[in-house]
């Protein structure tokens, strides 16, 4: 598997109050940068996994001895089917809890998958539950895509996003830079690797115990302010008391469940964004389905026994750089993207497919790394448009 990255999710425009730490006082401004700044260093730390970037390697190495069957047909699958199972109730878990919670589950996920993976990993069984635990690591990144949002006003989230990204995108290619130097140049044995990144994550988990819980989130719990839009809420209640007397009825309607099913129509019934949303859908399926593969398809096709040969960290590095840079580059792109969004989706599609075919057919093992790169870097210059 290789490292995905976190993808900020698009907050729902709400009334913010100044009991929620939206005011624009000296004061909390400087507390907003702080909070910032230590979110931001916790992204980066999270990402630091030296070993993430050889663990197919590592199972097929003599260490482990998996053979390739297992590893293809019994242990990677669970990845996929994991996340997909859990995906929904972390994603409504994060929202009720106020991320905090599934940050530190996150967490302790990932320090599962690494103490599978260093003492228990010697049967398929073991490989199995960290592939499950690792799924609900890749389900829990929506906590910290959102948590920033319920930090910051809204006239701020711009720039927090780009901070956020930044930061993981940065600890990313530390990580499997490093990752690299170690094997390649240190000599440094895969299962080093792995204590390495237990050692991060354990840190990693200390830092989350002293993230703040915010006191609002997107769903469950929307800040409740004396006035809304300058209006008394008890002058509200006059003006529309069929929602005191409105009984179950009522409360049904504005259930939080009701609220999402709403807001899902309402993006359907716009063309471009019915459009970008069902591309995002579809092509995010594929892309995390060639992550999950694709150490497996660079051992087919370059079966390496020699530790300093295998170039996983350096491919990983340089795909996460150049999708840095085209993801930054998206947005200063300048089109009309309600006339050309179809020619540009077809385009950049089409060409993923011609890479997963070269890659599929291709006996080159430096074909196969440079059209992982540019496949990489075609999504993240999207994903930005997309949101």
């Amino acid at each position: 598997m290789t490292v995905p990255v976190d993808e900020p999710q698009s907050p729902v425009d709400e009334p913010q109050s100044a009991s929620d730490g939206q005011s624009t006082l000296p004061g909390d401004d400087q507390r907003w940068k702080c909070l910032l700044f230590y979110l931001c260093f916790y992204g980066f730390m999270n990402q630091i996994r030296p070993g993430e970037s050889f663990i197919t390697p590592y199972l097929l190495s003599s260490e482990r001895n998996f053979t390739k069957e297992q590893v293809t047909n019994e242990i990677t699958p669970v990845l996929s089917y994991s996340y997909m199972v859990v995906l929904v109730p972390v994603f409504l878990l994060t929202d009720y809890l106020r991320y905090k919670p599934v940050l530190i589950l996150q967490s302790l996920s990932h320090i599962s998958v690494w103490l599978l993976l260093l003492i228990f990993g010697t049967d398929v069984i073991a490989m199995q539950f960290m592939e499950f635990f690792y799924g609900i690591t890749m389900a829990a990144r929506v906590a910290y895509s959102s948590y920033i949002f319920s930090l910051v006003s809204p006239a701020r989230y711009q720039r927090a996003a780009g901070f956020s990204r930044s930061s993981v995108l940065m600890g990313v290619f530390i990580s499997a830079v490093l990752g690299q130097l170690c094997v390649t140049l240190g000599g440094v044995p895969f299962q080093t690797l792995n204590y390495i990144s237990l050692g991060f994550m354990i840190f990693g988990l200390i830092l989350t115990l002293f993230l703040q819980r915010p006191k609002r989130s997107l769903f469950f719990n929307k800040s409740v302010s004396k006035h809304e839009n300058g209006i008394n809420h008890s002058e509200l209640q006059k003006m529309n008391p069929a929602g005191k007397a409105g009984g179950w009825c009522y409360r049904w309607r504005d259930s939080v469940f009701i609220r999402m099913l709403a807001e899902l129509k309402g993006i359907f019934r716009h063309p471009q964004l019915r459009l970008w949303s069902l591309w995002w859908i579809f092509n995010s399926a594929g892309y995390y389905l060639m992550l999950y593969y694709v150490q497996i398809l660079w051992n087919e096709i370059y079966p390496t026994r020699d530790n300093r040969r295998v170039y996983n960290g350096g491919v990983d590095a340089a795909s996460t750089l150049l999708g840095a840079m085209t993801s930054f580059a998206a947005g200063y792109v300048k089109i009309r993207w309600s006339l050309w969004s179809e020619l540009v989706i077809g385009s950049v599609t089409a060409l993923q497919a011609g890479l997963l075919l070269l890659m599929n057919t291709t006996t080159n093992i430096w074909v196969c790394y440079v059209s992982y790169v540019i496949f990489r870097s075609s999504y993240q210059f999207l994903v930005p448009i997309a949101m």
